[in-house]
């Protein structure tokens, strides 16, 4: 991509959509701490202006567009959230290969932060180990600019994409978030349970926590569970909350 199409936004600009096509919104889902009952987190989930479902927004992108989506995304979660007095903290889905310098590219997002007063702290960004990292010190670059300036990271989708282990010895993020494929059904598959099994055996050397997502059933959750993992998201808890922030039932941690 050309250098030139990444020009730093402002917080105005990136509301606005500037030099997009792409009207979109977003849908909030819990990240649920079983060991404490209460919501850890929220993932912003993109959505279309109507609720649309997210390929409607993402099939609509191009090379060109990418590193403006990312900048938008970031500024307008971040103004959803304090609009919507999240008192927790927010996943942001961001894409690696759409950052040209980070520390340039954070720019947007510290300034929408002081903007609209939501803290930098509670701010996790997530990286989707379902997009081919091309060049993987970029990434490591980004990661450690965003950890100098007080982010939290983790990698999304963990189990499904190009890199699996090889990336996680490359960095260690704060969370992996286990890809749902690996979750389906893990209660009678033995195989995904080997596979969980050592995933959380290496987290737990290298301190990282484990966040169990598309969790559906009493049954997977029971299983993770009972394995060592204390942190949920899917319909067991709570669906996405369409410019919302979602209650977690008390009897879905039991």
């Amino acid at each position: 991509m050309d250098p030139k199409d990444f020009v730093e936004l402002s917080c105005a600009n990136c509301i606005e959509g500037a030099g997009l096509d792409i009207d979109f919104s977003f849908a909030f889902q819990p990240i649920v701490d079983t060991k404490t009952r209460t919501v850890f987190s929220h993932e912003a989930l993109v959505r279309g202006p109507q609720n649309q479902p997210a390929y409607t927004v993402l099939d609509r992108l191009t090379d060109r567009t990418r590193y403006r989506f990312d900048q938008a995304c970031r500024v307008k979660i971040v103004k959803m959230a304090a609009e919507l007095e999240l008192p927790v903290n927010v996943n942001i889905n961001f894409y690696p290969n759409a950052v040209y310098k980070p520390e340039l590219c954070i720019r947007t997002t510290l300034a929408a932060a002081a903007k609209y007063g939501f803290p930098t702290e509670r701010i996790i960004f997530e990286v989707t180990e379902g997009e081919e990292i091309t060049d993987h010190a970029h990434l490591l670059g980004i990661i450690h600019e965003y950890r100098r300036l007080g982010f939290r990271t983790a990698i999304d989708d963990f189990g499904a994409g190009y890199a699996g282990l090889n990336l996680l010895s490359e960095f260690q993020p704060d969370y992996i978030k286990l890809d749902m494929k690996l979750v389906r059904g893990i209660d009678v598959n033995r195989p995904r349970q080997a596979i969980v099994r050592g995933i959380v055996q290496v987290c737990e050397e290298l301190s990282i926590k484990i966040i169990a997502e598309g969790v559906e059933t009493a049954e997977e959750y029971g299983w993770l569970r009972d394995s060592g993992i204390s942190l949920f998201q899917g319909y067991h808890f709570a669906k996405p909350g369409f410019e919302c922030l979602p209650e977690v039932p008390q009897h879905a941690y039991l």
